[in-house]
C-alpha cells in the first residue's frame, strides 16, 4: 500500500522525482468500489464476506482490463511488448485494487463497530466517495494544479460519488 502514498517518489528517466501513484486509477477504483457496494444489498447468507470478496474480485478484474487494454493498445502503435512492460503496465494500474481495499476493510470491520448490514454498507459507500474525493485532490495538486482548480476536482468528483449515493437510496438498499 506505500505505492498509493502522495509522498513516496522515485525518480522518472529524466531523474526527477516521480510519484508512484497512478491517481486517475486510485479515483477510478474508488469509483468502482462505490458502485459495486451500491449494487450489493443483503442478499446471501453472509452478506458481509460476499460484499468484501465481490469488492476485492471486482476490482483484481478491472485491473487486469485495464493493463490487457494499456497493452493492446501499446501493441496497436508498433510497441513491443514483454514482460518487463506488461510488469510496468501492472504496477501503473495496481491502484484500482488498492481503491477497494478501504470499502472491504470498513465492511469486515463493520461488527466490531456495532453495525448492522444497511449502514455497513453506508459505511462502506462514505469510505469509497472520501478517498475517491481525496485522491482526485492529491492528484490535481501532484499534477500542479491550483488550489481552486483542486477544489473543482474535488467537487466534481463528489457530485459523482453522490449520484452512486442517490442511487443507492432511491433503490432501497
Amino acid at each position: 500500500m506505500t505505492r498509493l502514498l502522495p509522498w513516496r517518489h522515485r525518480p522518472g528517466r529524466d531523474g526527477r522525482a516521480r510519484s508512484r501513484t497512478d491517481y486517475a486509477g486510485a479515483v477510478y477504483g474508488s469509483l468502482l468500489a462505490a458502485s459495486v457496494i451500491a449494487a450489493t444489498g443483503t442478499v446471501g447468507k453472509f452478506p458481509r464476506v460476499e460484499t468484501v470478496v465481490l469488492l476485492l474480485v471486482t476490482g483484481l478484474v478491472f485491473w487486469a482490463a485495464h493493463v490487457y487494454a494499456r497493452l493492446a493498445g501499446e501493441r496497436s502503435t508498433g510497441r513491443s511488448v514483454d514482460w518487463s512492460e506488461v510488469c510496468r503496465v501492472g504496477r501503473s494500474e495496481w491502484s484500482i485494487v488498492e481503491a477497494a481495499v478501504l470499502p472491504a476493510a470498513a465492511v469486515g470491520l463493520s461488527p466490531l463497530l456495532g453495525l448492522g448490514l444497511s449502514a455497513t454498507w453506508w459505511l462502506a459507500l462514505a469510505v469509497a466517495v472520501v478517498q475517491q474525493v481525496t485522491w482526485a485532490c492529491l492528484g490535481a495538486l501532484h499534477a500542479g494544479a491550483s488550489h481552486r482548480q483542486a477544489a473543482v476536482e474535488s467537487v466534481v468528483n463528489l457530485l459523482l460519488g453522490l449520484v452512486i449515493v442517490a442511487a443507492k437510496a432511491a433503490l432501497g438498499h
